[in-house]
């Protein structure tokens, strides 16, 4: 296998993390190559055409589409050597074996940043493996990429930011749009994506679940039914929709195989999405050099991902030896601190201190 040294960071994950990870190291000076599957980088940005809100300093006003255009165009000029086709199935210490086209490779680097995302959770029920049913990162990405309406007459599961905010995204398409169930009492997502699709006309059904799809080799009918306070449904209350697409907006899980392939200590959190490796505020695992960053270290959003994409960057810029101001990290973790504050962040926040208390415990052991 050809072998390739790197005096510098190796960054896995073109997403926001990944990208905004390499940008920030290779503004400090670090030589930095960021190795993605696709053949462009900009991961769940790339997808998203609505704007994002908040602050000036996350992007507000700007769709997700043009921040990824714009990062990749940074990365560029910044000097970063982009990868792209290319595959990594193996990582130990600081190398990475890699896979690009028909050609493997490793890639030996000074620092390690993993910024490898999530993967959709899927819902087991009758029906499930029908054509016609899919994760609603799927249908987003047929939509706003391929152009390619996955079906007519939609049932959106799961009420979260991505549910309603693809809800919206197939109305906007051309899709009818009959409903969204959500299996909690509430909705968890922004109220200003559900208004969206309230006055659109499209039901909203808390309290609810999917019961089973039917069809003759694709979904052309889904039953759903209220449940009480211990997820069991009522019985009396099912009721049957004329539906082609099931879209799955029910979780992401960090996708954690290269992390835990190089032996970083895990814990399992739930609400950030599962098991994580333990990191420090600066993002290092208990592997010395080797950082996660976005959803790989929590589930959380995109604008969040971008600022522990940056604190990676500086972190393993500094650690291989490039000058970094210690106002820059300060900086970094109070923005990162403000974009969790509210109920579901607040949490988020009391999680990651405890994830971080963990890593340190495990370096005082070592």
């Amino acid at each position: 296998m050809a072998q390739r040294s790197l005096k510098g960071i190796a960054v896995v994950g073109g997403g926001p993390a990944g990208l905004m990870a390499a940008l920030t190291a290779a503004r400090h000076g670090a030589a930095v190559v960021l190795v993605d599957e696709n053949a462009e980088p900009g991961g769940q940005l790339r997808k998203q055409i609505h704007k994002f809100f908040g602050s000036k300093a996350h992007r507000a006003g700007v769709r997700g589409y043009r921040i990824a255009q714009e990062l990749i165009s940074d990365c560029t000029a910044a000097g970063v050597e982009l990868l792209g086709q290319s595959v990594v199935f193996s990582l130990r210490e600081c190398t990475l074996d890699l896979l690009q086209k028909d050609d493997a490779f490793n890639l030996k680097a000074d620092a390690i940043i993993l910024a490898t995302g999530a993967s959709e959770n899927a819902l087991a029920f009758p029906g499930c493996t029908l054509p016609g049913v899919m994760g609603a990162g799927a249908a987003q990405t047929f939509v706003n990429l391929h152009r390619v309406l996955p079906g007519r007459r939609v049932l959106m599961v799961g009420g979260g930011n991505v549910g309603l905010i693809v809800a919206y995204q197939l109305l906007q398409a051309g899709a009818e749009v009959v409903g969204v169930v959500e299996a909690l009492p509430y909705l968890s997502g922004y109220q200003v994506h559900a208004a969206k699709i309230k006055r659109a006309g499209v039901p909203i059904w808390t309290s609810h679940t999917v019961l089973e799809a039917r069809g003759d080799q694709e979904v052309q009918e889904v039953t759903i039914a209220a449940i009480d306070d211990h997820f069991h449904p009522l019985p009396g209350s099912e009721r049957t929709l004329a539906v082609d697409t099931v879209c799955l907006a029910v979780g992401l899980t960090p996708l954690a195989e290269l992390a835990w392939q190089a032996g970083c200590r895990f814990c399992y959190q739930g609400a950030l999405g599962g098991y994580v490796p333990l990191h420090s505020d600066n993002m290092e695992t208990t592997l010395p050099h080797v950082y996660v960053a976005g959803d790989i270290a929590g589930v959380e959003e995109a604008s969040t991902a971008l600022e522990e994409g940056a604190i990676a960057g500086l972190a393993a810029a500094a650690a291989i030896g490039c000058p970094v101001p210690i106002a820059e990290f300060d900086a970094a973790q109070e923005r990162l601190v403000s974009l969790r504050k509210g109920p579901f962040g607040d949490i988020r926040q009391l999680v990651k201190s405890e994830i971080v208390k963990r890593w340190a415990d495990c370096r005082v052991v070592e």
